[in-house]
């Protein structure tokens, strides 16, 4: 499964981006499952709804909800992630630990944030 970050989201749903059709495309090719996690549903309903735009599309995708072993999982990549003095915020460490127990793929434009997770079994969609 890959799990879809947010900002790739927005590109993906945006029909005017070149960059959202080569996104989907790549994922397609890869034939894998794709979702997002309910935590990613809402950073995107809040702002389609901001906006006034349709919300239809991203109900369609299986979302991944967050469950108690993933506040486990996150609280340690959070702590883990301040002990290095890189702080990560709490909602992308949440995100993080639903992909990492799925033993998902992530697939985020945020390599900045989550790509320090990677030590602690964040596999990365390339």
């Amino acid at each position: 499964m890959i799990v879809l970050d947010t900002d790739v989201l927005i590109e993906i749903f945006d029909k005017h981006s070149e960059k959202g059709d080569e996104i989907l495309r790549r994922i397609l090719e890869r034939g894998d499952s794709v979702g997002t996690t309910s935590i990613n549903l809402h950073e995107v309903m809040y702002g389609l709804q901001k906006y006034a735009k349709p919300v239809s599309e991203i109900l369609q995708l299986p979302i991944l909800n967050y469950t108690k072993e993933d506040s486990r999982v996150s609280v340690g990549l959070e702590l883990a992630a301040e002990k290095a003095g890189r702080p990560l915020r709490r909602t992308d460490a949440m995100i993080a630990s639903v992909a990492i127990n799925n033993e998902a793929e992530f697939f985020t434009f945020d390599s900045k944030h989550f790509g320090q997770l990677k030590s602690f079994g964040l596999k990365m969609f390339n």
